[in-house]
């Protein structure tokens, strides 16, 4: 897995570069960050609409694959996202990674405590 975004993360590297007239990246990365974190929005509103059309209704590998194909849209976008902003999915994993040694209602009270 992390090969695949090893590799998706060097392609959003080059397409950065791009001009925005031939690469979709390089035209988000152009239009700045208010652009990508819109349509990070627009994808994870996506996402949740397949979600629930999945999960409210007899499952079909339709509503499956479109749930999936949402989610791999949210993802490539939030990856956008770190990229604009200098930041690596290797930190995300790294976070992740960290949170297994933690209960979830640990790792959310740690949070909680933390942000206010």
């Amino acid at each position: 897995m992390s090969d695949v975004l090893d590799q998706l993360a060097a392609t959003l590297e080059e397409r950065k570069q791009a001009s925005p007239d031939t690469s979709y990246v390089a035209s988000l990365h152009h239009k700045g960050l208010n652009k990508i974190l819109e349509k990070v929005g627009e994808e994870a509103t996506e996402a949740i609409i397949a979600a629930k059309d999945l999960g409210t209704g007899p499952e079909t590998a339709e509503l499956r694959q479109a749930l999936i194909g949402e989610t791999a849209d949210l993802w490539f976008h939030s990856l956008v996202m770190l990229s604009h902003l200098g930041l690596s999915h290797d930190e995300v994993l790294e976070e992740l990674r960290k949170r297994f040694t933690l209960s979830g209602l640990a790792e959310k009270a740690s949070r909680s405590s933390t942000s206010g």
